[in-house]
């Protein structure tokens, strides 16, 4: 692919692409945002800094709604992983290890970006934990690794209290700190089996949501009925709070392991509430009723959860694959069904990176990803190598190698 701009350079076109696979288009670009998008001229000269896409597909730039990027170890000699099974096992092994991997580390975080971004991620809502130990130190970090890449990527933090909330005095202090030093969001953990005290956790988050204007992402493993009370504790306090369109469930298995009108009920009174929900796509969990969710009008993102890290050696950060993930395990396989999946790990998700619109429109940011692909379904099934990665109007990945 030739062009006339260099590494990381403003573009001010991407001359001759297919925008969903649509028509052959030119999207002109300026200060970062698509100002236009006409159709294909291929009598007119290349202008300077232009970009040739060949006549490629075009998405929106991808968008990791739930990530943990302070936990990553990409780039490090290979860990063994560790630890006892289950969630409480899990938090004990990182908190016991963390510290000699470097975690948090702003070269960790950037590594891990890098290779998002090589892949086509271009925006990221990240949860970075907050406790006792680390303090808000994961939060620095992060801010720090995501503007030593010069706006390659757009990030949102979630201020996350992965050793629980109330079990652990001080941390609803911490999260509210957070808050108020920008923090986008605050999160939760398991209210019920963590804390023990569901109403007790989500009373606390949502105060703080108040008082500081920020949302809350709520991490919700817990099952059946059990889990499904909390949904319906945070449908309560959204309603009374005024907080429609903040609050987002993550992973949510509950609402996957209902079925029938009871399913359809809590989703519909999901969708009154303007609750969100992300999935990471899960293998062996029941899946989110996609289409039901989206028909009911609760947004839902697509997040990798975390990459290599203690938790599990699994994961590479690249989402356009882990959008095959989500529509097979779905049960996806008509065309405008497989686009709703690569709308949801794009131009959908702009709620969880507090965009107005992400997607390949005027006004739009001018982050666009590039594949050769015959139409949108297919890029979805093959998930092939991306040939072009803009983010803010500038050209960060190319050929599968990262530029910045």
């Amino acid at each position: 692919m030739t062009d006339s701009v260099t590494t990381a350079s403003p573009v001010s076109v991407i001359r001759d692409v297919r925008p969903w696979g649509g028509d052959r288009s030119d999207m002109h670009v300026a200060d970062g945002v698509i100002t236009a998008v006409v159709p294909h001229d291929a009598t007119a000269a290349a202008p300077p800094g232009g970009v040739d896409g060949r006549g490629l597909l075009a998405l929106p730039g991808l968008v990791n709604a739930h990530a943990h990027i302070d936990k990553s170890w990409w780039g490090k000699p290979w860990v063994s992983y560790g630890g006892e099974p289950g969630t409480q096992g899990r938090i004990a092994h990182e908190r016991a290890h963390r510290d000699e991997l470097g975690i948090p580390g702003v070269e960790v975080t950037l590594a891990v970006l890098r290779e998002s971004v090589r892949t086509g991620t271009t925006a990221v809502r990240t949860h970075v934990d907050v406790d006792l130990g680390v303090g808000l130190r994961g939060i620095e970090v992060v801010r720090e690794a995501v503007a030593a890449l010069g706006g390659a990527v757009h990030a949102e933090i979630v201020a996350f209290p992965q050793d629980g909330v109330l079990r652990r005095p001080g941390v609803l202090d911490l999260l509210d700190r957070a808050a108020a030093a920008g923090a986008e969001h605050i999160g939760g953990l398991d209210p019920a089996s963590i804390d023990r005290d569901p109403v007790g956790q989500l009373d606390g988050l949502f105060a703080i949501a108040e008082k500081r204007g920020v949302g809350i992402d709520v991490h919700l493993h817990d099952g059946g009925e059990l889990g499904v009370f909390q949904i319906e504790l945070m449908i309560e306090r959204t309603l009374r709070a005024g907080l429609q369109g903040k609050v987002n469930v993550a992973h949510g298995f509950a609402v996957g392991q209902l079925s029938g009108s009871r399913q359809a009920d809590l989703v519909a009174a999901m969708g009154e509430a303007g609750i969100t929900m992300t999935t990471v796509a899960p293998i062996g969990a029941a899946p989110l009723p996609l289409l039901a969710l989206r028909d009911a009008g609760v947004p839902v993102g697509l997040g990798t959860d975390g990459i290599r890290d203690l938790w599990s050696p699994y994961g590479t950060g690249d989402l356009l694959t882990l959008t095959t993930q989500l529509a097979r395990l779905s049960g996806l396989r008509h065309d405008e069904d497989l686009v709703t999946a690569a709308r949801v790990a794009s131009s959908d998700a702009a709620r969880f990176v507090g965009r107005p619109v992400h997607d390949l429109v005027a006004g739009a940011p001018a982050d666009v990803v590039l594949v050769e692909a015959q139409n949108v379904p297919d890029a979805v099934v093959r998930a092939p190598r991306r040939a072009l990665v803009v983010a803010g109007g500038r050209v960060v990945a190319r050929d599968g190698e990262v530029l910045v």
